[in-house]
């Protein structure tokens, strides 16, 4: 293994490093795939998905041409790596892929709308981040409005009121013993596991569409920013 110096790619990421941290972002990649589909100078537009929108497989829609379809969604799940604030919209409509229609296809269009927008959005790394692992876990009910999947908000209260619990009741030995892999690491103290509000429940933004308000409020949250390559540029030579 030899040293090659400061990184700046690796894997199509763009790696900017400055005294102040880390900057992860796509920003070639995006303006390369908003040329390739014709949208470099479409209008951009504040949020992914319109609050009233709920996507279907609206069978008596017009259909559309499928590969392309799927081209877009592609290159938009490669794109969710380093932009973690596309991935309901994104995955929302790959649920479609089979039969795509025009209002498949017009939300997909709105998604490159929003990078149009955003081009220079990244992850932000402050030097003093913590190495303290923090997952936040969510769902919504009945989502999919074609088969109504999703997983309850109970069964995440019921999960974690049994990984702490010490106690094995006769009403949850039905879960498999995998299934209390959590509970281990819990009483081990190697994870603790809180209820989080909603107001506060950072993994909202991958369940529904939002305002634009709490949508901005949740992409801030998740450690996302705005950098232009001159403000990296600077801050890579600040001391």
């Amino acid at each position: 293994m030899s040293m090659i110096g400061k990184i700046t790619f690796f894997l199509g990421l763009q790696v900017n490093q400055s005294p102040c941290g880390i900057f992860i972002s796509q920003y070639n990649y995006v303006l390369e795939i908003l040329k390739k589909y014709g949208m470099e100078y479409c209008d951009p537009v504040g949020t992914l998905i319109e609050i009233k929108d709920k996507l279907d497989l609206d069978q008596n829609g017009t259909p559309v041409d499928a590969t392309k379809y799927r081209s877009m969604i592609g290159v938009l799940m490669y794109l969710t790596s380093s932009r973690p604030d596309i991935v309901h919209a994104t995955y929302l409509c790959a649920r479609y892929q089979a039969k795509p229609t025009e209002k498949h296809l017009k939300e997909v269009k709105r998604i490159f709308h929003y990078l149009q927008g955003t081009v220079n959005t990244g992850l932000w790394y402050t030097k003093d981040s913590g190495f303290e692992l923090t997952r936040f876990s969510y769902a919504d009910y009945a989502g999919c409005k074609d088969t109504f999947k999703s997983t309850s908000g109970g069964a995440q209260f019921l999960a974690i009121a049994i990984s702490c619990n010490t106690v094995q009741h006769s009403r949850t030995k039905h879960i498999a013993v995998r299934y209390h892999f959590i509970k281990e690491h819990v009483e081990k103290g190697t994870i603790e596991l809180y209820f989080v509000k909603t107001d506060y429940q950072m993994a909202d933004i991958f369940t529904k569409a939002l305002s634009a308000d709490r949508f901005n409020y949740l992409v801030c949250r998740l450690g996302m920013r705005s950098s232009s390559p001159k403000e990296l540029e600077r801050l890579a030579k600040s001391q």
